[in-house]
């Protein structure tokens, strides 16, 4: 039978989706990229803001029109959607036909055989345990691959879901991540990108100490992977030590990112962060003077309960005065269940979206003068693939600095004129940039 699978949301949930992938070809099944072609329809669901679970909602509503216009015969839906409203979620959506829990999707191949005999099923397993990891069937085709090396959060920031939908912190042991790392090299890939609910925080409930200096000691000694990447590290768990490792490690790209969501010290006290702006600057400025060409990537919230235009102002002149190389802003969504759709002083929706937009457009400038700045420079790069080139007998390929995330930060466009591939790390010199991108060429 052939399985239509989609993964929706963050990198942490398509980790989840590759295992469930590895499960499900274990046992004979197929897939397919055509979803009219599909016995079988698979969603990883999101719900962390709004537009996530209404996403997933519309295409679990979208992909069971195949059960009439297709062959299908089993709808199920996974994930954090299905977690937060497992009590409700059947009877709100009939379309489904089986449905499994943020920590179930070690028992997919179950839902799928119950779902097909008996009509309907569902696996909802303690929220506090590990799914068992037997394997990943890669999904990612341009040598780099997503790493999750713990599951779930105990920072409780106040807007937040995910500790409901994913548990408490835990992490994955030490020995089970170095096996999967090796099996993921093993199948090409040559940057692993480290990623958890809190990455900094790793090792702190199985060996009592921040453990993630030793875990990319351990990972860095794999003979094939060129490229560690940290991403969702709380800068108020940031150590020297994990500083020095990535200062030290040639295989640790010099790229950090930090979420802050705010600056003003209301606003954070607010939300329930662990840090004030005095820190977060105090912490940006140790990073940059111990590696100085590290590439900071935040991500920020406008319209929090109770922000003020002075909070906002407070916000840009902290975006102006940090200068990050990559910044992301969402507008707030107050989501049920958490102790922030409750608060007093809500922000109407325009003027979280105007404030959002107003650092957007004002990281833009930050942005582009960034990259007008690199001009002259040689970086080290990724290569995800090669694009047509009629203007010369040459070649030209899209590629990641390291300086950039896939999916998420920019791209370099490199003229070369001998062959690359993908996954290749290669030197390019940019010679110019056009808006976030750069253009370059290849050094051999």
């Amino acid at each position: 039978m052939k399985i239509f699978f989609l993964s929706l949301g963050c990198d942490k949930n398509l980790c989840d989706s590759e295992h469930m992938l590895y499960r499900l070809a274990r046992e004979g099944y197929e897939f397919t990229d055509d979803e009219a072609d599909a016995d079988i329809i698979i969603i990883n669901t999101c719900s962390f803001i709004g537009d996530a679970k209404e996403e997933s909602i519309n295409e679990i509503l979208r992909l069971s029109a195949y059960k009439t216009e297709g062959k299908l015969k089993a709808l199920i839906a996974a994930g954090c959607l299905t977690e937060r409203f497992q009590e409700e979620i059947l009877e709100e959506l009939p379309e489904l036909d089986g449905v499994l829990g943020t920590a179930s999707w070690d028992r997919i191949t179950d839902v799928v055989r119950e779902a097909l005999e008996k009509g309907k099923a569902e696996c909802f397993l303690d929220v506090s345990r590990l799914p068992e990891t037997e394997g990943r069937y890669l999904t990612t085709l341009s040598g780099s691959g997503y790493l999750k090396i713990a599951e779930g959060c105990d920072k409780n920031c106040i807007y937040c879901i995910i500790p409901r939908n994913r548990g408490h912190y835990r992490s994955v042991p030490m020995e089970e991540l170095v096996s999967e790392a090796e099996d993921l090299v093993s199948q090409g890939v040559r940057e692993l990108i480290l990623v958890a609910q809190e990455t900094t925080l790793y090792g702190t409930d199985l060996y009592g100490r921040k453990a993630l200096p030793e875990l990319i000691g351990k990972l860095s000694a794999i003979e094939d992977l060129k490229w560690i990447r940290l991403l969702y590290c709380y800068p108020e768990e940031i150590t020297d030590e994990m500083l020095d490792v990535i200062a030290e490690d040639p295989k640790v790209v010099h790229y950090l990112d930090i979420p802050v969501q705010h600056s003003s010290d209301l606003i954070l006290k607010r939300m329930n962060r662990r840090t004030d702006r005095e820190g977060l600057v105090r912490t940006i400025e140790k990073i940059r003077s111990r590696i100085p060409d590290i590439a900071l990537r935040t991500t920020l919230i406008t319209g929090f309960p109770g922000e003020t235009e002075e909070d906002i102002e407070d916000l840009e002149d902290f975006v102006s005065e940090i200068r990050f190389e990559r910044l992301g802003v969402f507008a707030y969504s107050p989501e049920e269940g958490t102790p922030a759709e409750r608060f007093d002083a809500q922000v109407d929706d325009c003027v979280k979206e105007e404030r959002r937009d107003r650092i957007m457009a004002l990281q833009q400038d930050i942005a582009f003068s960034f990259a007008e700045s690199m001009a002259g420079k040689e970086v080290s790069c990724m290569i995800e693939g090669e694009l047509p080139d009629e203007e010369s007998d040459g070649y030209v390929y899209a590629a990641r600095t390291y300086m950039d995330a896939p999916d998420v930060d920019g791209m370099i466009f490199i003229r070369s004129r001998e062959p690359l591939y993908t996954g290749d790390i290669v030197k390019a010199k940019v010679i110019s940039s056009s808006g976030y991108d750069l253009i370059g060429v290849y050094k051999s």
